[in-house]
Formats: C-alpha cells, sequence, structure tokens
C-alpha cells in the first residue's frame, strides 16, 4: 500500500477518533445517558492508530476499513438523532 495513503487515512481516522472522543464526552457529564457517552468514549479507541497498533501487535486482529466506515455511520447516527447531541451541547454551553 502507499505509503501516503496510509498515512492520510491515519490522519482521518485519527480526527474522526478525536471528534467521536469529544461526542462521548459531552454526553458523558451533560444529558442524561452517561452509559451512551462511555459507549462512545470506548469506540472511539478504535480510531486512533496507537491504539489500533498495540491491538494488532497483542492479538493480531486489525479492524477493517469496511467496519470503521459504518461503524462511523453509526455514531454519527445514533449522536445526532437518538442522543440528540445539539441539545446536549446547548445544555453544555449554557453550564459555562
Amino acid at each position: 500500500m502507499n505509503k501516503s495513503i496510509n498515512t492520510t487515512g491515519s490522519i482521518f481516522s485519527g480526527l474522526f477518533g478525536l471528534v467521536v472522543f469529544a461526542i462521548g464526552v459531552v454526553n458523558t457529564f451533560w444529558g442524561n445517558d452517561p452509559g451512551f457517552g462511555i459507549f462512545l468514549l470506548l469506540l472511539s479507541l478504535v480510531y486512533f492508530s496507537p491504539v489500533t497498533n498495540y491491538i494488532k501487535h497483542r492479538i493480531g486482529f486489525t479492524v477493517p476499513v469496511w467496519l470503521k466506515i459504518a461503524l462511523g455511520i453509526f455514531i454519527i447516527w445514533a449522536a445526532l438523532g437518538v442522543g440528540e447531541l445539539f441539545d446536549k451541547v446547548d445544555l453544555m454551553l449554557g453550564n459555562v
């Protein structure tokens, strides 16, 4: 695989992981569902290269790209629709 494509994919994966992590923090500390927030925090780890490299080294398993994309679509759908992310962000900004 081309190294520049791999690096670009790793950067996008890490950035998406940060977004999911931030959504998880918002859901954990604001609103009424901290369990969903913790679940998102754990799922965000799948998108960070050091974590995936560690998992690959320890157990020899890597999460395929198609599964990361499908998981990302599910996370965005759940956070925006079911998780009422915008309402929780408004609540968070009202506490500041």
